[in-house]
């Protein structure tokens, strides 16, 4: 049984019965309306924009139309109350017996409910969590790294072919900071009273790599310039790091098909081929931007600069992959990157990204709009912030001071079971509080504590049913 199918078919059944009867005219097509789930579940179970896209061709203005058709549908038995909402939507809430069909095939199918080849033959590429080499993951990485593997583990269970990414940024000048601080742990190991700048990573999660260093060097970068041991201890650093996330994504059940190297796309000409595509397509040219929105800061003046025309495809402004000395903005490898999954046969890409990288979604999906020529859709989905609490205090995090509750530390204290639940529990794009005593007690206020109370409750009611021979079906 697929309700909104189902739905869907009674909202079709309306209008025809409104064709019929004069109220619209005979010649419009179906085909874009939908019904799908409201943005706030508050709202109703779904929602229609069945009057939004046949108002211009039926001549009504959307909300009249609403108006009629909400009515009507009020007739539906499955439907016990449709309402407008904003310009025009149909909010609709069900009647408990179509839910009660449903978890009656839950019941009968088990573990393949839901279940379906809708997605047969269809390639997507998942890329989430995708953090800084430069420490273990932490609390505020969990929560893309539940997310994304949840959907993508949704989407090969409807026959989707999907590959669950992650893109190693380690290209830019924060793993340089990590070698650096690893080399001040290194230069401890060998009795060195070592000063950290601000800028580095103090803390003591990288002794275990510096110590790891100091085995497989010795003392030779000991005394040593920079340029000696920079690239080397950048590498080193970089993999242990590397090893860590893998450990902590283990931990908590994601397992990774690719490890994609930002910095495997420096020096080996696929930023310039990527470039040179959007070139061809007359979308790359000189130019100078406007100065920055708000208050100008005393130190800008305008620069000519390698600009990519992303308006041309839905951004706001047109944006800098070249700066004025040469070097490429950090647009132009993550341009290069996507090239590169269009190149690998997707269809499909999503990316799940930080609420702080909100300013993106549009430059990334110009790009990919740009380079498929409107082919391959991307879908940028944006986690929003987890508000680790204890005793009643939020618990303060900066991975650059060294102060941070490790993914590690949180499942060694909660589970990963209850870490992915609470995690799934509130919509991706809202804030999230993680308190670790609720989720520890036993009581209605923990969500998992909860779940396993009301199983336990409604198998004990279906085993004394079967004792009485009450044919509970």
């Amino acid at each position: 049984m697929n309700v909104f199918s189902e739905i869907r078919t009674s909202v079709l059944e309306t209008l025809d019965a409104l064709v019929a009867e004069g109220v619209l005219p005979a010649d419009l097509s179906w085909g874009g309306v939908t019904v799908e789930p409201p943005r706030d579940a508050a709202h109703g179970d779904m929602a229609t924009n069945a009057a939004m896209v046949l108002a211009r061709l039926a001549g009504k203005p959307p909300r009249d139309l609403a108006e009629v058709l909400a009515e009507r549908l009020m007739n539906d038995p499955n439907i016990v109350r449709a309402e407008v909402a904003g310009p025009g939507f149909i909010n609709l809430r069900l009647a408990p017996v179509i839910w009660h069909d449903v978890l009656a095939e839950a019941i009968d199918a088990g573990p393949q409910f839901g279940h379906s080849g809708m997605g047969a033959g269809v390639k997507v590429n998942v890329e989430f969590v995708s953090a800084n080499p430069t420490g273990p993951l932490h609390v505020g990485n969990l929560r893309g790294a539940v997310f994304g593997d949840a959907l993508a583990s949704l989407l090969e269970f409807t026959g989707y072919d999907v590959t669950r990414e992650y893109y190693v940024n380690d290209g830019g000048t924060q793993v340089d900071t990590l070698a650096r601080s690893v080399f001040l742990r290194y230069l401890e190991t060998h009795g060195q009273d070592v000063v950290f700048d601000e800028d580095a990573y103090p803390g003591d999660y990288l002794v275990p790599v510096a110590e790891a260093l100091k085995e497989s060097v010795g003392d030779a970068y000991v005394g040593k310039d920079e340029g000696a041991w920079l690239t080397k201890v950048r590498e080193f650093a970089t993999q242990e790091m590397m090893k860590l996330i893998r450990e902590d994504l283990s931990a908590i059940g994601v397992k990774m098909d690719v490890f994609f190297s930002e910095r495997s796309l420096f020096g080996t000409g696929r930023i310039e081929t990527a470039v040179e595509e959007l070139k061809r397509r007359d979308l790359i040219y000189q130019g100078t931007l406007e100065p920055p929105k708000g208050r100008q800061p005393e130190d800008w003046e305008p620069r000519e600069q390698t600009l990519f025309r992303s308006t041309a495809h839905g951004d706001d402004v047109d944006r800098p992959i070249m700066k004025s000395d040469g070097s490429w903005t950090y647009f132009a490898p993550d341009i290069a990157y996507h090239w590169d999954k269009i190149l690998r046969g997707y269809d499909e890409l999503i990316d799940i990204f930080g609420a702080d990288h909100g300013g993106y979604v549009k430059r990334m999906s110009a790009a990919v709009s740009a380079l498929s020529d409107g082919r391959v859709p991307l879908d940028i989905k944006l986690t929003q912030l987890v508000r680790l609490w204890e005793g009643g205090k939020p618990l303060r995090m900066s991975k650059r001071a060294g102060a941070f509750v490790s993914l590690q530390d949180l499942v060694e204290r909660v589970g990963a079971d209850v870490t992915r639940m609470v995690m799934l529990t509130r919509r991706n794009d809202a804030p999230l509080d993680f308190d670790l005593a609720k989720v520890t007690e036993q009581s209605k206020d923990n969500p998992v504590f909860y779940v396993q109370y009301a199983h336990a409750r409604v198998r004990s009611v279906m085993r004394k049913a079967e004792e009485m021979h009450l044919d509970w079906s």
